[in-house]
């Protein structure tokens, strides 16, 4: 079931919050559904270079909160926050609502989502970049980044092929039946001359053993990369201390009681 079904809505409630926090009754409940499909459509196609990886939204009862997780916050804001005033006025007509706020939050490291992951790799593809290539310099800087694993699929007229096709490249771990596990997921396409291509990228960010907070505004505290960085930091003191013999072995490894010649060597 894990692969069949959506990684982020199989996680919502456990690890993951909801991207629309509002009430909807009965009567209201498809408008404010239709009205949010609406504002994110309208602000990717707006600020389509401005690296956008989510939009949460949230409404109390006259007021709608729309805030934007980019990569690029800078293009969004605008020099003296004029072009997110301008944005502010066009959801004002868009949505019908005269209370509006815009909050930008900026992500600090783009290589772990997969969002802005899939669209580079799209805007890579339609500049005629080869798609291998764009995928594996991906790969590459999640993992740098401290991602588990990655996994990129892409669908289509790959390399302008006459025979659609489908490439999978992994690299490390992505378990998608492990739900306590941070698994990010992306579905996005690049428009080439020679037809759509598919493009789904997955990104594995390690498991989450305590509980977390849902709202997916929260941005604080450490990491779930940083945390598995500081036990790998510590798992060789760990492994020296089970078998009681780090001190000897150092003295061999520094040539400790001899003069052999690597020992001359390392002086």
């Amino acid at each position: 079931m894990g692969q069949k079904t959506n990684p982020i809505g199989a996680r919502l409630g456990i690890i993951r919050g909801w991207e629309s926090n509002w009430y909807g009754n009965k009567k209201d409940y498809a408008t404010k559904l239709i009205e949010d499909n609406k504002i994110r459509t309208y602000l990717n196609a707006r600020i389509s270079k401005g690296g956008i990886a989510r939009i949460i939204i949230e409404r109390t009862l006259n007021k709608l909160i729309v805030t934007i997780h980019t990569s690029k916050p800078g293009i969004i804001i605008g020099k003296g926050g004029g072009e997110v005033d301008r944005i502010k006025e066009e959801l004002k007509k868009l949505t019908g609502k005269e209370d509006v706020q815009i909050n930008i939050l900026e992500i600090r490291r783009p290589e772990l989502d997969a969002n802005i992951v899939g669209d580079t790799i799209a805007r890579q593809i339609e500049n005629r970049i080869n798609y291998k290539r764009a995928i594996k310099m991906a790969i590459a800087s999640a993992l740098r980044m401290g991602a588990e694993g990655i996994k990129v699929k892409v669908s289509g007229r790959l390399g302008g092929a006459e025979i659609a096709r489908s490439e999978e490249i992994k690299q490390g771990r992505t378990p998608l039946h492990t739900l306590r596990m941070d698994i990010d997921y992306a579905s996005v396409f690049a428009l080439t001359v020679y037809g759509k291509i598919g493009i789904k990228v997955w990104i594995c960010k390690g498991e989450v053993l305590t509980k977390r907070d849902l709202n997916p505004n929260f941005v604080g505290g450490k990491s779930d990369v940083s945390d598995r960085r500081d036990r790998r930091d510590d798992r060789p003191e760990r492994r020296d201390d089970r078998r009681g013999g780090g001190d000897r072995r150092n003295e061999r490894r520094s040539g400790g009681g001899g003069g052999g010649r690597g020992g001359d060597r390392r002086r």
